[in-house]
C-alpha cells in the first residue's frame, strides 16, 4: 500500500485528503471566499507619509492604500540601507521613507471594514520546517523547542545554509528532523527567494510578487520530504499549475503527480466523503466493538473510552486493556483527520495494572509518533487522566464545515417535549395575569401540541379550570422543537 495526497477541486472550494495505506489520515479544506492578502509581497509605492502618525501609505494596487508604521520598517530594509543606524533608531518616518518611493511590503493583517492591511517591510517566507528572513545573518530556534541538546543540532545544521541571502528561524516542526529534509526546505526557499527578487526587477510598482500560496501547493510544499508515492488532482488547471510549482520549487516531486479523469468524483474513490461525514460525528466505533466519544469545547477537547460491545475472551482487566490499547490508534488517526489542537484530555477505562497503563501509553505515544503536529503527552494524572497537548496549525475540520445549530443555539443539545409543554403552561399563566383574554391558543411544533393534547393534556386541563379559560392547541409544522406562540383571543 501507499501514501497519496488527493486533490479535489470546485470553484469555490479546495479539499485536499491524506490517504495513508487506504485509509483517511488528514483533510485540508480551503474556501476561496475567505482566502486573505495575509503573507502575500508586494512591490508598492510610497502615497503619501504622515508624521504626526509615524505611517505612511502605501499602494499596493488594491481598493484601498495600505498602512506601513515606522516600527514596521526593518534596519535591512531596502529603503534604508543607506541610511546611518542612528537614524533608523529614531523611528522618524520622515527620515525612512518618501512618498513617490518604491517598496517591498510583505501583509500581516488583511484588510478591515474601512481600514486597509497592515504591512511591515520584514519579509518572511516560511516552508514546512523553516522560515527564510531576507537580509538577515543569523539562525533563530523556535522557542517550544525544550530540548538545549536538539536546538544546538539544528543551529549547527541550518547555520550552513546562511549566506548574504539571508537567515532562517526554526519552526517547531523541525524537532528531531534530519539533516536531509532541512536542506531540502533551505534550497526551496532560496530558489522561491531568487524567483521573487526576478519578479521585482521586471514589474512595476503596485504590483504582487509574491501570493502565498494555494491549498494545493501549500500542501506539496509541506510535504517535501515526505514519503508520498502519489499526487492525484481531479483538475487540468490545477494539475498544470502543480506540475509547474514543483519543477521549479519541489523537484524532488517531479513525475509523482497525476491528472485524475475518471468518471466517479476522485474522493468517492476513495472514500473520503463518508469519512469525512463519520469525523464529523461525537461517537467513533472501533474495530472490537468498544467506542470513543469526542467533544470538542472552546477549552479543551475531551476523548472518553467506552467498551461497548466487546466483551473480551479472558477476564475484565484484559477486556479493558485490550479496548485502550485499540483505542490509542483511533484516537492519534482522529486528532489528524479532525485536525484537533490544543488541550486534549483522554480519559481511558480505568486500570489497574501498572504495566498495562506504561503499554498503553507507549502504544499512544507511538501512534502519535506519525503526526506532523507536535504532541506532548503528560501521562496519566492522579484521577486516571491522560493529559497531552497538540500544536494548533489550523482550524478543526469541525469549525471548518460547520457552525452553531440554529434550533439549540449552539449549546448542540435541546429541551425535551415535556420541558417545552411546562414553559407553555407558565406562559399562559403569566399572560393570563397581565392581560385580560377571552381564551388562548397555543402554537407549537407537532410533538409538543401532541403531548399537550395526549400525555400532558391533563395538565393542560387543570391550567383551564385553573384560570377560567380555553386554551386551544395548534400544530405549527414550521416550527422547531423550542419554539411556540401564545395568542390571545
Amino acid at each position: 500500500m501507499s501514501a497519496e495526497l488527493i486533490i479535489n477541486m470546485t470553484p469555490a472550494e479546495t479539499r485536499v485528503a491524506l490517504v495513508d495505506n487506504g485509509i483517511l489520515q488528514e483533510v485540508h479544506v480551503e474556501r476561496q471566499a475567505r482566502r486573505g492578502i495575509v503573507g502575500n509581497i508586494y512591490k508598492g509605492k510610497v502615497s503619501r507619509v504622515l508624521p504626526g502618525m509615524q505611517a505612511a501609505f502605501v499602494d499596493i494596487g488594491g481598493e484601498r492604500a495600505a498602512f506601513l508604521h515606522a516600527s514596521d520598517i526593518m534596519p535591512h530594509t531596502e529603503c534604508v540601507a543607506t541610511k546611518e543606524q542612528a537614524h533608523f533608531q529614531t523611528g522618524n518616518i520622515a527620515e525612512l521613507v518618501r512618498q513617490g518611493q518604491d517598496i517591498v511590503v510583505q501583509v500581516v493583517k488583511d484588510p478591515l471594514g474601512t481600514k486597509g492591511a497592515r504591512l511591515t517591510t520584514d519579509i518572511t517566507l516560511p516552508s514546512r520546517y523553516l522560515v527564510f528572513m531576507p537580509g538577515s545573518a543569523y539562525v533563530g530556534v523556535s522557542q517550544r523547542i525544550d530540548s538545549e541538546q536538539e536546538r544546538e543540532r539544528l543551529k549547527a545544521i541550518v547555520g550552513e545554509y546562511v549566506d548574504e541571502q539571508g537567515g532562517y528561524i526554526i519552526r517547531t516542526a523541525a524537532e528531531g528532523v534530519g539533516e536531509t529534509e532541512l536542506a531540502q526546505d533551505a534550497a526551496f526557499l532560496n530558489r522561491l527567494w531568487r524567483k521573487i527578487q526576478e519578479r521585482r526587477r521586471k514589474l512595476s510598482s503596485c504590483s504582487m510578487l509574491y501570493e502565498d500560496l494555494g491549498l494545493s501547493c501549500r500542501i506539496v510544499r509541506d510535504f517535501v520530504g515526505a514519503e508520498l508515492d502519489r499526487i492525484r488532482v481531479d483538475s487540468r488547471l490545477t494539475y498544470e499549475t502543480l506540475c509547474q510549482f514543483v519543477d521549479e520549487f519541489v523537484p524532488e516531486l517531479s513525475g509523482k503527480i497525476e491528472y485524475y479523469q475518471g468518471s466517479s468524483p476522485i474522493f468517492d474513490l476513495y472514500d473520503v466523503e463518508n469519512e469525512i461525514q463519520r469525523a464529523l460525528n461525537r461517537k467513533v466505533e472501533l474495530k472490537s466493538g468498544g467506542y470513543l466519544i469526542i467533544d470538542q469545547t472552546e477549552a479543551m477537547t475531551t476523548v472518553d473510552i467506552n467498551t461497548g460491545a466487546f466483551v473480551g475472551h479472558r477476564n475484565l482487566e484484559e477486556t479493558i486493556f485490550n479496548t485502550n490499547t485499540e483505542a490509542t490508534q483511533a484516537i492519534a488517526r482522529q486528532l489528524r483527520l479532525r485536525n484537533l489542537g490544543g488541550i486534549i484530555i483522554i480519559d481511558f477505562i480505568d486500570m489497574y495494572d501498572d504495566e498495562h497503563k506504561r503499554r498503553v501509553l507507549h502504544s499512544l505515544e507511538t501512534a502519535l509518533a506519525k503526526d506532523r503536529a507536535k504532541t506532548n503527552v503528560n501521562g496519566f494524572s492522579q484521577l486516571g487522566l491522560v493529559e497531552m497537548t497538540r500544536k494548533r496549525t489550523r482550524e478543526s475540520l469541525e469549525h471548518v464545515l460547520c457552525g452553531p445549530c440554529p434550533e439549540c443555539d449552539g449549546r448542540a443539545r435541546v429541551k425535551t417535549v415535556e420541558t417545552v409543554c411546562y414553559e407553555i403552561l407558565r406562559e399562559i399563566t403569566r399572560v393570563n395575569k397581565a392581560y385580560d383574554a377571552d381564551k388562548f391558543v397555543v402554537y407549537a411544533a407537532l410533538a409538543v401540541s401532541s403531548a399537550l393534547q395526549e400525555d400532558e393534556s391533563h395538565m393542560l386541563a387543570e391550567l383551564e379550570v385553573f384560570i377560567g379559560k380555553q386554551v386551544q392547541v395548534k400544530s405549527e409544522p414550521l416550527y422547531n422543537q423550542e419554539q411556540f406562540d401564545v395568542v390571545m383571543m
